[in-house]
């Protein structure tokens, strides 16, 4: 099974995930990059923990890459 980034606690920041910004929820498309910083605050969320990635883009995390 896929971990599919709705639990805090699987994450950590430098790990390299996908996710859908808010612009993109309708289409599904994601984007791909390093967790800086957690903006989602409860230990787990149904739509995916909310970050923010190194380059700017904010979204909730779909699939983890690589930790």
């Amino acid at each position: 099974m896929a971990d599919n980034g709705q639990r805090r606690a699987d994450l950590k920041a430098g790990m390299e995930v996908d996710i859908v910004l808010k612009q993109d929820q309708r289409s599904g498309k994601r984007t791909r990059g390093i967790i800086q910083q957690f903006l989602t605050k409860s230990a787990s969320h149904p739509h995916g923990i909310k970050v923010r990635l190194e380059d700017g883009s904010v979204g909730r995390v779909k699939e983890i890459i690589s930790g």
